[in-house]
């Protein structure tokens, strides 16, 4: 638990660790090259327009919002045993690093899926979000041992600041190849698949500096691997009954379960959305672009926002402003409203990952916070199973997309309410 008087009194990082802190936050530059590229933006429109052939908008939406929710459950199912792992085998940084060249493996292997094989594109989009988001476990749970706990807010506001720098940079670079494919002697689909190449080696990139800098955590009870993920499916039951105990951080899990719901669904979806109403895919990429590029600043701001103002505070206000995208984009009729839109995800998007990030990890005992991340990140995958899904059935089911995005007020109403209860203090 923190104290409300240490929170602007932490004492300036050391240079070792600077470098570790910088190093890690990199990492968040070379991932949300994926997350920005290939879930929330260019696979979305090839799922529609390459892979689903002739089939039927709502019948491509409700395809993907099923793919998303398939690669969720694979994460719900590993993510605590994971973490688990990780804490008793010191294996962070090596499983970290598996789960990222799955990643980077399938974002290159998607150049390859043949035209009309939404199966196989939905397959391959499917190992890519189980090697992304299990590496997530990892990457989180190196966290709380890089900074005292005053600096968390700041330190992983970072990591989200570069991503956004770093995935808007990608993505205006993957916009000018794709729009003018021939400045590069290539055709218009073979740019468009070069696009997911270049993610896997912008991934690899910027993924070496954690590997090379960031200590892995001492941990003095150390055992081989195999014995650690038997022992993992034990620890599983004592994590539930561990959480479970702490009553704050309990329900801050319940509240994060619903927003972030929410969130993950407007990331994955919002492309396809776009595409449903009659936008251009090139708009709605440089509205993407928009996303990425008000998002970096905006992401260093709530880190400061939970440093000098209030965490809890800062959150209900992303929450809010959620509500206000949702009611505002069932009702949209032009592109200059999804601009505007995709500027006030921006503004909150960073912001509310970061700050529940470092909000939970101010909460949990440190010497599980690998174990407790697991947790975290199966919460977070576990809520990501329902807001696809929702919105890809409802609009199935009503064959109106705007009934669809409705459908996630829900979650951002029902996550404010349980938020409100929640006291860090206690």
């Amino acid at each position: 638990m923190h104290g409300p008087d240490t929170r602007h009194t932490a004492a300036p990082a050391q240079p070792g660790q600077k470098r570790a802190i910088w190093s890690w936050a990199l990492y968040d530059a070379g991932n949300s090259a994926f997350a920005t590229i290939v879930i929330a933006g260019f696979f979305p429109i090839c799922f529609k327009t390459l892979w689903n052939g002739d089939a039927d908008a709502a019948l491509s939406t409700a395809r993907l919002g099923i793919a998303n929710t398939i690669g969720a459950c694979v994460l719900v199912c590993i993510a605590p045993v994971l973490g688990a792992c990780a804490d008793t085998a010191r294996t962070r940084k090596p499983m970290l690093g598996i789960f990222t060249l799955i990643g980077i493996a399938a974002s290159m292997s998607l150049a390859l899926v043949p035209r009309d094989n939404w199966a196989a594109a939905a397959a391959v989009y499917i190992a890519g979000l189980v090697g992304f988001s299990g590496g997530m476990v990892f990457y989180d749970s190196l966290l709380p041992g890089l900074a005292p706990r005053q600096l968390l807010d700041r330190v992983s506001a970072l990591g989200y600041s570069l991503g956004y720098i770093s995935g808007g940079v990608l993505l205006a670079g993957c916009v000018l190849l794709t729009l003018n494919p021939h400045y590069f002697g290539l055709g218009s689909e073979t740019a468009v698949r070069t696009v997911f190449v270049l993610t896997a080696l912008w991934w690899l990139f910027f993924s070496l500096p954690l590997f090379r800098h960031v200590p892995e955590p001492h941990n003095e009870h150390t055992q081989p691997l195999g014995r650690s993920i038997q022992k993992s499916l034990r620890e599983l039951i004592l994590t539930l009954k561990a959480v479970r105990a702490h009553r704050q951080i309990w329900l801050f899990l319940l509240a994060y379960w619903c927003y972030i719901d929410g969130v993950h669904t407007v990331i994955r979806m919002a492309v396809d959305y776009g595409m449903a109403l009659g936008f251009a895919s090139s708009d709605l990429i440089v509205a993407l672009l928009i996303t990425q590029f008000i998002g970096f600043p905006c992401a260093l701001l709530f880190g400061w926002l939970g440093t000098h103002w209030d965490t809890k505070k800062a959150l209900l206000l992303a929450i809010g402003a959620y509500c206000v995208i949702v009611l505002w984009g069932m009702r949209m009729q032009n592109m200059r409203e999804f601009f505007l839109l995709a500027g006030l995800v921006g503004v909150f998007q960073g912001g509310i990952q970061a700050l529940s990030r470092s909000f939970f990890a101010r909460m949990i005992p440190t010497e599980q916070s690998g174990q407790f991340f697991g947790f975290f990140n199966m919460v977070g995958k576990w809520a990501a199973i329902l807001g696809p899904a929702l919105m890809g059935l409802v609009t199935l089911a009503t064959g109106n997309h705007r009934i669809g995005i409705a459908s996630l007020l829900v979650f951002f109403v029902a996550g404010a309410l349980l938020l409100l209860r929640v006291k860090p203090a206690e």
